[in-house]
């Protein structure tokens, strides 16, 4: 009997060891489920995954990914249905193989014949949309025009699988193939390939996402997906998630202690600790039913929001810890946007006599002065730190474009002029940049910033010139609609989107 015991014991021990051990991998290995070298390779694979840095380190072998079958490392998640995968990629070291391989692969199985398609970018910096349509077929090609991409995208809609590649900075170019039949159940992740048996290559995966889009069926502004708060180093230009709810968040707004984010949620505002990474409700009084157009003043002190409990929208100002708000504008839609930074005004985008436009109006309370008087829609007017002037965007020249006026409103000025849609420029603290945020405009139409798009977050010199992109994510409404420049102008507070999936990232409660 007492055999039987301890064998039971041993038993029990070891099977709470192994699940234990696999926790440990699944934890290991963030956002996927595993990783396994696919194929017959010589030497071993390998991922390491940094939950500081939310960064992957991958060192793999193996003789190719093409013809009739594959051989390399894979670190991989079993997923169904739409999905959009992104990294930023980059080898490690000269390299031995000018075809050694880095990307995202989308596999129907972890057998090396299988049924495929992958966004490569190869050591002497070819960059192409690979796949195999049938299992043991060969594999096909569509090279890109852009070469030695560092950001790579790769989405699905059903049968169609879309690549997009950008060099750091650059806006997308596109790359796609239809009719591709994988099954609704695949594996996706990230890779590598040495393209020589005899050798393993290294490369590190920053900005790894897996997002879940809307579905089709989705209801805008009564159902939501599910908010990432991210922090963006600019300098880098990686990004961290620190904290996932389920629920719609909108709008992160720096504090002046840089320890502290205000965001808003279903109707309240929140005070988040970025040492904790814990909100609490701001209290603001009678004003309920509050927006994503809040903003602080510049000696944080004071808060802005924009509140419409049963009525347009309202502006109000409010202790910035809370407190009763006291009501500033007479009449809305009224959406309050920017202080002047001796504390004095407040400018916001108010719907008057069926158009929008931007207005000043006292800090204290008083009449509200219209600031610009051409047809179409004007809206997210901020102040830069010195005052003199207020930057806003603008739809009055075809596609929403950002723009600057004097503080009295005078000497318009369009600083943008893409082909694309831009909105809400923050300018930093220390007066020397802009971000914006970026939509397509095959995606949205000049005068809309719906939620759940493709958009780019982007900078550019306050006085105008080149633009760059700092962040490819899902989003939109919500996104930046306020200042999310921390006070030394370094990182950028931003939320992302997506049907949530992985308690790697921190998750509410």
């Amino acid at each position: 009997m007492r055999i039987k015991i301890l064998c039971l014991f041993f038993c029990l021990s070891y099977i709470v060891f192994v699940n234990q051990k696999a926790n440990a991998q699944v934890a290991g290995l963030g956002i996927f489920d595993a990783q396994t070298d696919v194929g017959i390779v010589k030497h071993k694979g390998s991922a390491l995954y940094d939950a500081k840095l939310q960064q992957y380190q991958l060192e793999g072998s193996g003789t190719n990914i093409w013809a009739t079958s594959d051989a390399f490392h894979f670190v991989w998640k079993r997923m169904k249905g739409d999905f959009i995968l992104r990294t930023n990629a980059a080898f490690t070291g000269k390299g031995v193989e000018a075809h050694r391989k880095v990307g995202l692969m989308i596999r129907t199985s972890l057998d090396s014949n299988s049924k495929h398609v992958n966004a490569v970018v190869h050591g002497d910096g070819l960059t192409s949309l690979q796949y195999r349509k049938t299992v043991g077929g060969i594999t096909e090609e569509q090279k890109s025009s852009l070469t030695s991409a560092g950001v790579i995208q790769l989405e699905r809609k059903g049968n169609t699988y879309i690549m997009s590649v950008a060099r750091k900075g650059d806006l997308f170019v596109n790359e796609e193939v239809s009719n591709l039949d994988l099954g609704d159940e695949v594996y996706v992740g990230i890779f590598i390939c040495s393209h020589n048996a005899d050798v393993s290559e290294k490369a590190t995966f920053n900005n790894v996402r897996i997002v879940v889009p809307a579905p089709a069926t989705l209801v805008p502004y009564k159902q939501y997906l599910g908010s990432s708060i991210e922090l963006l180093d600019l300098e880098t230009q990686n990004s961290r998630v620190i904290y996932q709810s389920p629920k719609s968040l909108q709008a992160p707004n720096w504090m002046g202690d840089g320890k502290t984010l205000i965001y808003n949620s279903e109707g309240s505002l929140y005070k988040f600790n970025l040492k904790t990474n814990e909100p609490v409700v701001l209290n603001t009084g009678s004003a309920k039913n509050n927006n994503n157009d809040h903003v602080l003043s510049f000696d944080g002190k004071m808060l802005a929001i924009s509140s419409g409990d049963g009525g347009p929208s309202l502006g109000y100002t409010v202790l910035a810890n809370g407190g009763e708000a006291k009501q500033i504008t007479p009449i809305g839609p009224s959406y309050m946007h920017g202080w002047s930074p001796d504390g004095k005004f407040i400018v916001f985008c108010g719907e008057r006599n069926k158009e929008f436009d931007v207005y000043r109006i006292p800090s204290n309370g008083g009449p509200e002065e219209r600031l610009t008087t051409t047809p179409g829609l004007d809206d997210g007017p901020e102040y830069t730190p010195d005052g003199k002037y207020i930057y806003f965007n603008s739809v009055r020249s075809g596609l929403m474009q950002v723009w600057r006026m004097k503080a009295d409103g005078s000497e318009q000025t369009q600083i943008t002029n893409d082909d694309y849609n831009n909105w809400f420029p923050h300018i930093s603290p220390d007066g020397k940049w802009i971000e914006y945020i970026t939509f397509l405009k095959n995606e949205v139409a000049p005068g809309d910033h719906p939620f759940y798009k493709h958009v780019f977050i982007r900078v550019m010199p306050v006085d105008g010139g080149p633009s760059k992109v700092v962040a490819y994510l899902y989003g939109g409404q919500g996104t930046i609609n306020t200042p999310s420049w921390s006070p030394d102008s370094k990182h950028i507070a931003f939320v992302s989107n997506s049907q949530l999936l992985f308690p790697a990232f921190p998750i509410s409660k």
